[in-house]
């Protein structure tokens, strides 16, 4: 008589290919006595699993929870009986199904502890092979042309498996089953170095070694990484940083470095062990570290100005071969010049980059997609990204409760640190950091990803959300598109479009209630014609209200005045009051002379007839000014952030002996409370008459900038009857703001939402236009 079975078809969604989940699958079956087979499809991974009981289901299905591998994630299981019972023999992987695409593409991995034992070992068949990877590791996005994700879909089907090669990738066993990059020095890419002229170097050598002694020599080296190229040289030669810097135009920004492992790290930097955790995660990602006062020496150049340094660990079997003998760190940024895209090809970077690099190391492996380096800091006790690109993008992120019923929605992000964001079935996808859209080739590469991200997911974009910016070549895109498209187009008021995005980082449900949002930046277009920057929202997903904002002060110049922070602070003086009696008492006080040397005549007639000079309520320009006054960044600025981190940088060690802050007024207008910067700006002064020294006048300026937040704040939740607070912005990359403001809330009894899992920074911008744009529809 034929034994009862129970047959039920399971649906595990989530990032669950790519990352050995079908092996994972085959091997718990055969322990909880499953016949049956598991495929990919489009969707993600369906099962159909046959038991002689109800209980070894259950016992299957919590297994797959339990011992899920290290770079999947499930995001929900799905299982239906099913009544026709067709007795299966065994367990088996069958071939994928071509259906519609509904799952999610992994990010890339760095390498495994397996996998780099196996490029550490002689005896290994892949000794020193660059491109070793499995299942559990490796390249994903960066390879992958179309979904389903197997090997035919990605730029490695132009290398037929080896016969060892191919014997792994079958066995279910073995956990290079189904690596799709799977590969050996038999079979797969290789690696070798060139000049500039494209002749390859020491033929005869191992490249990597041959690129090591180049980098040692003081020469810079071009490498094609993992989601594009980057740029070497030794971080410890003065002159080959200083040459790296002339060659890629970038004066001053500060250069990223890569070094072999934590202890190398360590003799430079201060560790704790969140930033151990994350230096050594999957992500490999750029870490911002404190420097160690007792560090070894570097060259001078790498962060002019600054007392941290963006460290990282090798992101791909070749960066660990090129640094294994080196004991100091190599800076490692981004291959390109100043502002463009990096490079993804061998062609490109033999035309673009020879006037950078003395050599290059190139494979023949296609970089299908770009990956970034993600950045991080770890600030109030958790990692939090300044940049979301390799190891982290595109994995999706689940959408609050309320939104699984939401159109399918196409945000395209801000004009500076660029995403965008795709969403539907409760998901979002945010793309990798694509950069700031006023370059060219920028902008080009932007509006090509977002087609190819279209096409890879198979997204059919019902609803679009732009910046409210009328001039942003984002929101120009999509403007084109929806009327192209004839698809609904909303407009998104920036910092709406913040406070969303934290809201959404923490999966605040759709219908929760308002919360108060401080959202604090460098500039964003305001319903009133003026530039926000320094706002306090009451709102949530579907509406806000502007309760309270910084006091609106010109920007002479406009986008100069952001360049030049002289501009802003003279601006910020003449509101105040304070320019005529500052000129005439203190005469010698360096920023009078500062001021008296630019021309203050062309900048008052501006100021006076609202030629050319926006207002703005901005935090960031404020925090730029105040730099300005102390001599960080007071002519010109090389890069986005400059002035505000050296202030930043200044307060750092002053703060417990800084004494009190400078807090700013409370002014009631018809419309919204202002902070009113005047106070502040009256007491500054004087310090700087009576000398007070630069690193205690910046540590006062972030003390009462906090505490004038912090009353306001807990002034404004009692009016308003709030139970939380929402922090977004850029200028909350800012390690004194965040900590202190957020601490002293929560000691309140207020809920503080910080991001977890996007920039506060205009990175994250999208998540929240798309979650604005998708309630309207809900």
């Amino acid at each position: 008589m034929e034994k009862t079975r129970f047959t039920e078809h399971i649906r595990v969604y989530g990032l669950v290919q790519g990352v050995g989940f079908r092996p994972t699958v085959w091997r718990v079956a055969h322990d909880c006595g499953i016949t049956g087979e598991v495929r990919n499809d489009g969707a993600g991974v369906l099962i159909m699993a046959q038991a002689a009981t109800l209980a070894a289901l259950e016992q299957f299905c919590a297994q797959l929870i339990t011992e899920c591998p290290p770079l999947a994630r499930i995001e929900r299981i799905e299982r239906t009986a099913q009544s026709t019972v067709l007795i299966a023999a065994e367990f088996v992987i069958a071939s994928s199904a071509s259906t519609a695409i509904r799952t999610s593409i992994v990010p890339d991995a760095a390498p495994c502890a397996a996998c780099l034992a196996d490029i550490r070992t002689a005896a290994n068949r892949r000794y020193r092979y660059a491109f070793t990877n499995c299942t559990h590791c490796g390249p994903r996005l960066s390879i992958v042309h179309r979904l389903p994700y197997d090997r035919a879909n990605t730029s490695m089907a132009a290398f037929a498996l080896c016969p060892h090669c191919a014997a792994e990738y079958a066995n279910p066993a073995d956990r290079r089953f189904h690596a799709q990059p799977i590969a050996c020095a038999n079979c797969g890419p290789r690696v070798w170095l060139v000049d500039r002229a494209g002749q390859v170097l020491d033929p005869a050598d191992d490249p990597m070694q041959s690129a090591s002694r180049l980098l040692a020599a003081g020469q810079i080296v071009a490498i094609k990484g993992v989601g594009g190229f980057q740029l070497a040289c030794a971080a410890t030669n003065d002159a080959a940083v200083a040459e790296l810097r002339r060659r890629k135009r970038r004066p001053e920004k500060p250069l990223a470095l890569m070094a072999r492992d934590l202890a190398v790290i360590g003799r430079y930097c201060q560790l704790n062990a969140e930033e151990c955790a994350a230096l050594t995660s999957s992500a490999a990602p750029i870490l911002l570290l404190q420097l160690r006062p007792d560090a070894a020496p570097l060259a001078a150049a790498l962060a002019p100005e600054q007392t941290t340094l963006g460290m990282m660990l090798p992101s791909s079997p070749l960066h660990h071969l090129l640094l294994a003998d080196w004991a100091q760190p190599l800076v490692m940024t981004s291959g390109n010049l100043n502002d463009e895209p990096p490079c993804l090809r061998n062609a490109e970077a033999l035309n673009r980059l020879v006037t950078v690099a003395d050599a290059l190391l190139l494979h023949d492996r296609e970089i299908v997609h770009r990956a970034d380096d993600s950045l991080l800091r770890v600030v109030a006790g958790a990692p939090r990204l300044l940049r979301r690109a390799r190891g982290f993008a595109p994995a999706p992120l689940p959408l609050p409760a309320g939104f699984a019923d939401a159109p399918a929605v196409l945000a395209f992000g801000s004009e500076l640190k660029n995403t965008f964001c795709l969403t539907r079935d409760g998901q979002a996808i945010l793309s990798p950091h694509l950069g700031d859209l006023g370059d060219a080739g920028t902008a080009r590469a932007y509006r090509q990803q977002i087609t190819e991200m279209l096409a890879l997911v198979q997204h059919q974009p019902e609803v679009l959300a732009i910046d409210l910016h009328p001039d942003y070549h984002a929101s120009h895109f999509g403007r084109e598109w929806a009327s192209n498209a004839e698809l609904p187009l909303i407009n998104v008021q920036h910092h709406h479009a913040h406070l969303a995005a934290v809201l959404a980082d923490h999966g605040r449900p759709r219908t929760a209630g308002a919360v108060l949002g401080i959202l604090l930046d460098g500039l964003g277009y305001g319903t009133d014609g003026t530039l926000w920057g320094g706002e306090f929202l009451i709102g949530d997903y579907q509406s806000y209200q502007r309760v309270a904002h910084l006091k609106p002060v010109a920007l002479p110049g406009g986008v100069q005045a952001i360049r030049e922070p002289w501009r802003h602070l003279y601006a910020q003086l003449v509101s105040a009051g304070l320019w005529e009696t500052l000129r005439a008492r203190h005469p010698q006080l360096p920023i009078v002379r500062g001021l008296l040397a630019q021309p203050l005549d062309l900048l008052t007639q501006m100021l006076a007839r609202g030629i050319n000079a926006p207002r703005t309520s901005s935090a960031g320009r404020l925090c730029d000014a105040v730099a300005a006054a102390l001599g960080a960044g007071n002519e010109r600025v090389n890069y986005e952030g400059q002035a505000a981190i050296a202030l930043e940088t200044l307060a750092t060690n002053a703060l417990s002996t800084a004494g009190a802050g400078y807090l700013l007024a409370q002014v009631t207008t018809p419309s919204a409370i202002q902070l009113d910067p005047a106070p502040l700006w009256t007491a500054l002064l004087n310090d700087l008459a009576h000398g007070v020294a630069r690193e205690h006048i910046a540590a006062r300026f972030h003390i009462g900038f906090s505490n004038s937040i912090i009353a306001l704040s807990c002034d404004l939740t009692a009016q308003h009857h709030l139970d939380t607070v929402a922090l977004s912005g850029g200028v909350w990359q800012n390690r004194i703001l965040l900590e202190t403001v957020s601490t002293a809330l929560m000691k309140t009894g207020l809920q503080v939402l910080l991001h977890r899992q996007i920039p506060a920074n205009d990175g994250g911008l999208s998540l929240g236009q798309a979650c604005i744009a998708a309630a309207q529809f809900t």
